[in-house]
């Protein structure tokens, strides 16, 4: 019985992924030309950087994901992928894809949570939502694998901001939107200099505005390089 109703919420959760990315991308539309972005934006290097890193997180995470999607059923039952409308280039909004790592009903009860940071970002080291199979998402970053889905559709990058939520950046300054400069990121200055210890949203954007100014493909290697060193070493994280 758990096998069949496992097997029934992969074949909902892929068939609605498939089907909304259809939808979404006939949805969007993109401006024919990029005004106010980095340079890193149309650099073709870095998308090709992104292509390649893509493919093979996608391989990796088809290799994997049968027994994450059973250990986070088992966990907690429900959907097996979590999606959230975040923004990405200049503040478009698009929809990020993770494993899910809280409980299905996590966003009903983010008002009784308290908040640990500072600024225009929201976190919680001890989140009661997060379930103990998403603690070890979180700790290894897996459930990050889904993302590479975005970056293969350019609405990512391998190495970027954090990609903020709409009512985050709707409270922005015009110093704060400066960060939306770039693609967001499955990794980024923040990834690798702290993770969830960076409380304070100031920290995120300074980080953000230099990894602009010191930008550079080999510079983004580097960073994919060390964000894996961290990851390994379970540093920064839940």
């Amino acid at each position: 019985m758990t096998t069949i109703k496992l097997s029934s919420s992969l074949s909902i959760c892929f068939s609605s992924l498939f089907a909304y990315s259809l939808n979404y991308t006939r949805a969007v539309h993109y401006p024919d030309t990029l005004t106010g972005v980095h340079q890193s934006v149309t650099s073709r290097g870095k998308r090709l950087v992104d292509i390649v890193g893509a493919l093979i997180g996608l391989m990796m995470t088809g290799l994997i994901f049968l027994p994450l999607a059973a250990a986070i059923w088992l966990d907690s039952p429900g959907p097996i992928i979590y999606s959230q409308i975040r923004c990405g280039l200049n503040g478009r909004p698009f929809r990020i894809w993770k494993l899910r790592s809280m409980v299905v009903d996590a966003e009903q009860w983010k008002h009784l949570v308290q908040n640990e940071a500072q600024g225009h970002i929201f976190k919680n080291s001890k989140d009661p939502r997060i379930t103990r199979v998403g603690c070890i998402l979180r700790r290894t970053s897996l459930d990050e694998l889904p993302q590479f889905w975005n970056v293969l559709r350019g609405e990512m990058s391998m190495v970027g901001t954090r990609p903020p939520t709409p009512d985050e950046v709707e409270n922005y300054s015009a110093y704060h939107i400066q960060r939306l400069r770039v693609k967001p990121g499955i990794t980024g200055e923040w990834q690798v200099n702290g993770r969830s210890q960076v409380k304070d949203f100031e920290d995120i954007v300074e980080m953000d505005l230099a990894y602009q100014a010191k930008w550079s493909i080999r510079y983004d290697i580097q960073l994919i390089f060390k964000t894996i060193k961290v990851v390994l070493n379970k540093s920064g994280a839940c």
